[in-house]
């Protein structure tokens, strides 16, 4: 068997996406790979095919138990010999897993980083044929990611201990150029393929919205996409809580998921999530990490995440499977001084000295503020974020709500110049609210209280809205004419460029998004037949039931559209539909045909 009938017979494919058959080769010929693949782009498939074609075990590490269970179930409904040994088995069923792989029964097991140089397992290892390592969120060994996990940095020294050196493959979903260093240093990689594939998601419509009231924004979201799966993210436990409450009262099947809940209800949660009986996820970002649930429709943050990086692997838990999904952000300025206190309070990482814990806060401030920036932008957002991740971008996607609405440009230097000449005559005394506040004139408490009404800026702006003021200083901020000090409290102060504006010298152009009308789900115009879409979703519904499975590991919706756009009536014809292989078409394929059979003698379709 090759490369292409391994793809097909296992996994109903007969091409590869980008990239992924250049990482295959690679690990076949011997050579080790650091591969960087956005969410959804197929990374597991660049492991599991040579895993199938060389000989020996593969062993796969995996940061959660929730991915692992996950990919297990969906290699055993392949077809494909697969085990996974973490915290979750017993004494004695790690025992028997342990001796039915040195037995020869798995061709693939997923372990927990933690576990490798347990004794047991050391030992399994060292007797073990294991000709491939490969190691998922790989970006989790670099104390520069954004999740470093200590636990990681266990790999190398398993690699050490083991007789024979393994290939050793290196995956994740994003990552900086100096992460990328770091993985490739961490894990002892030798001369290694480097790839990083395309990270656009075409079938992913990006939106920033600045609601007034974020619940009603959220209702009228979610109200867009009926009975479909969705994730919503929130920023803290309270706020889970919070939408959670509001979205069951709505009548939305929704369930919660946070650290703050006890094992057995975090993991009962999920489970109702996994298999469509809360379709609608509200979480924390502990939330998400390795879950292939291929069929969520949409994610939505109801609060801004800390940077692009956790954004991006988010947002990319939508439309896994190639179908239209929309990725929102509901913002408000209050998220970033979220962001910033929780950043400030956060734990110091007990693996880093005082220099490396300093370095490493000032990165996350400055992702912080990349992230402000995408939220606050009026350009195209499918271009800053392959701009930030750095790809080349055109400035123009139609397929995000600022290409969607448009922008207008005007000349704001002369109101650039009163907001400079405020902050100048109040230098490093307040953060960019109050100065917004002063500008406009308002007559809240605090500026009357400090009489900052008799400030000779007071009310210059007053015929400006909230939003065009605020846009000002977010533009002032990303070009570099102000900054923010650091701290819970950030205060705004003028750089030198500043000068230039307060001067006469340099002009200030401002680009505004222009008001959107209404907020509108993603046309779903790729179901040939919609009825009979309707029927193969209930016959997967059922079998996943009886088999007590998620439905998505039956069959993907994607696979579902293509069999209503073929209409197999044949065994060979229906192992021509996406996503059908060979043990899922001797599993499903007599039901499916029969379903499709019915469909199309009642409708008249020879």
């Amino acid at each position: 068997m090759d490369k292409l009938e391994a793809l097909k017979t296992y996994f109903g494919h007969t091409a590869f996406r980008e990239g992924q058959e250049a990482i295959i080769d690679s690990l076949l010929s011997g050579r080790d790979v650091l591969a960087v693949m956005p969410t959804g782009a197929g990374k597991s498939v660049c492991y599991q095919i040579p895993a199938l074609l060389m000989r020996g075990i593969t062993l796969v590490v995996s940061p959660l138990i929730s991915l692992m269970k996950d990919q297990v179930g969906a290699l055993l409904e392949a077809g494909v010999p697969a085990a996974y040994i973490n915290s979750s088995l017993t004494p004695g069923q790690s025992r028997l897993a342990l001796e039915r792989a040195a037995a020869g029964r798995y061709k693939i097991i997923y372990v927990a980083p933690e576990r490798l140089t347990t004794p047991s397992f050391l030992r399994f290892a060292q007797g073990a044929p294991i000709g491939l390592l490969a190691v998922d969120e790989a970006h989790c060994i670099s104390q520069w990611g954004q999740d470093f996990r200590p636990s990681y940095l266990k790999i190398a020294e398993f690699v050490e201990l083991l007789g024979r050196r393994p290939v050793v493959g290196a995956f994740t979903a994003t990552a900086t150029k100096k992460v990328k260093v770091d993985i490739a240093d961490a894990l002892g990689l030798r001369e290694p393929f480097c790839i990083t594939t395309g990270f656009d998601r075409k079938n992913l419509y990006f939106a920033v919205e600045h609601p007034g009231n974020k619940l009603d924004a959220l209702r009228a979201l979610i109200a867009a996409e009926p009975d479909k799966s969705g994730i919503v993210y929130c920023s803290t436990r309270k706020n889970v809580e919070q939408v959670c409450d509001a979205l069951c009262g709505w009548g939305v099947p929704a369930t919660r998921y946070h650290a703050g809940l006890p094992d057995g209800e975090r993991h009962a949660n999920q489970e109702d999530f996994l298999f469509d009986r809360k379709p609608v996820m509200v979480a924390t970002n502990a939330f998400g990490m390795g879950i292939d649930k291929s069929n969520v429709s949409y994610v939505i943050h109801y609060n801004m995440p800390k940077d692009m990086e956790s954004y991006y692997q988010e947002a990319g838990r939508a439309g896994r499977d190639g179908s239209p999904a929309r990725c929102t952000i509901l913002y408000s300025g209050a998220d970033v001084r979220t962001n910033q206190f929780l950043l400030e309070h956060s734990e110091p990482n007990p693996d880093l000295d005082e220099e490396m814990q300093a370095a490493v806060r000032e990165r996350e401030r400055e992702r912080l503020k990349r992230m402000t920036f995408y939220c606050t932008t009026a350009d195209c957002l499918r271009a800053y974020i392959l701009r930030y991740f750095g790809e080349p971008a055109a400035d123009y996607c139609g397929a995000c709500s600022n290409c969607e609405t448009g922008a207008q440009t005007v000349d704001a230097t002369a109101d650039a110049r009163a907001a400079l000449g405020c902050v100048a005559s109040l230098n490093r005394r307040f953060g960019i609210k109050l100065f917004m506040d002063i500008l406009r004139g308002s007559k809240s408490e605090r500026i009357l209280r400090m009489r900052l009404d008799k400030s000779p800026h007071y009310g210059t702006l007053h015929q400006q809205s909230e939003k065009y003021v605020r846009a000002l200083f977010n533009t002032l901020l990303a070009q570099g004419y102000t900054a923010l000090t650091e701290g819970e409290y950030p205060v705004l102060y003028l750089t030198r460029k500043a000068g230039g504006i307060l001067e006469g010298a340099e002009g200030l152009t401002l680009r505004l998004p222009k008001e959107r009308v209404h907020t509108a789900a993603v046309p779903d115009t790729d179901i040939a037949v919609p009825e009979l879409f309707a029927r193969l979703k209930d016959l997967r519904s059922r079998l996943a039931k009886s088999g007590r499975v998620p439905a998505y590991v039956i069959f993907t919706d994607a696979s579902l559209r293509d069999m209503c756009r073929k209409l197999p009536r044949t065994p060979v014809e229906f192992l021509e539909v996406s996503g059908v292989g060979r043990a899922k078409m001797e599993r499903y394929g007599r039901a499916f045909l029969e379903e499709i059979e019915a469909y199309c003698y009642q409708n008249g379709k020879a």
